[in-house]
């Protein structure tokens, strides 16, 4: 399992639009989920040790953010024929993940890995933070601790989306995310 950085927030970088198919049977386009105050995309996965260790913490901070007017919404762009972590990243797996981890926001399916190619996707958890004018503002991590839980740190994303939320620019300085790699169909 290779474990990747995110770039760099390109600030202003307009957030693309997708049609997906979510774990509640619905489909889903970016403007269906913007929040008044901003939006945040994140990819994530199933199977991903990273994203299993923040996963609670992910799903605490999204239903905060939310209340200041920030949408949110999950992509799971992995390829789920992936020999080896495909069928723990299958769409019936994303249902029953989103259902234990009780996600307040949508999970969607981007089947077609067209989505993470457009959002230059490259780990899991990947988050992208945009304005109200769906103009990227934080491309960081959720905060410092990765597989092991770190007392007391800083909630980088959190602070991120409210700042953003509160003034529609994300902080100048931000930790790349780190994660498992996007499965990429051969």
């Amino acid at each position: 399992m290779v474990a990747l950085e995110t770039p760099i927030c390109d600030f202003g970088w307009i957030a693309p639009d997708f049609n997906l198919l979510g774990t509640d049977n619905k489909n889903y386009k970016f403007g269906d989920i913007k929040g008044t105050n901003g939006t945040l995309v994140m990819f994530i996965c199933n199977h991903c040790p990273y994203v299993k260790s923040v996963i609670g913490r992910i799903v605490e901070d999204c239903n905060f953010i939310k209340d200041k007017g920030i949408g949110v919404i999950a992509i799971m762009s992995n390829d789920v024929n992936d020999p080896k972590y495909g069928a723990e990243d299958s769409f019936e797996n994303m249902k029953l993940f989103a259902k234990i981890n009780k996600f307040s926001f949508p999970y969607v399916y981007d089947e077609t890995q067209d989505t993470g190619k457009m959002y230059d996707a490259v780990c899991t958890p990947d988050f992208f933070g945009f304005n109200d004018k769906n103009e990227l503002q934080y491309r960081g991590r959720l905060e410092a601790s990765q597989q092991q839980l770190i007392p007391n740190v800083k909630k980088e994303l959190l602070e991120a989306m409210i700042q953003i939320a509160e003034t529609g620019i994300g902080p100048k300085v931000q930790t790349p995310s780190i994660g498992c790699s996007i499965k990429w169909k051969q």
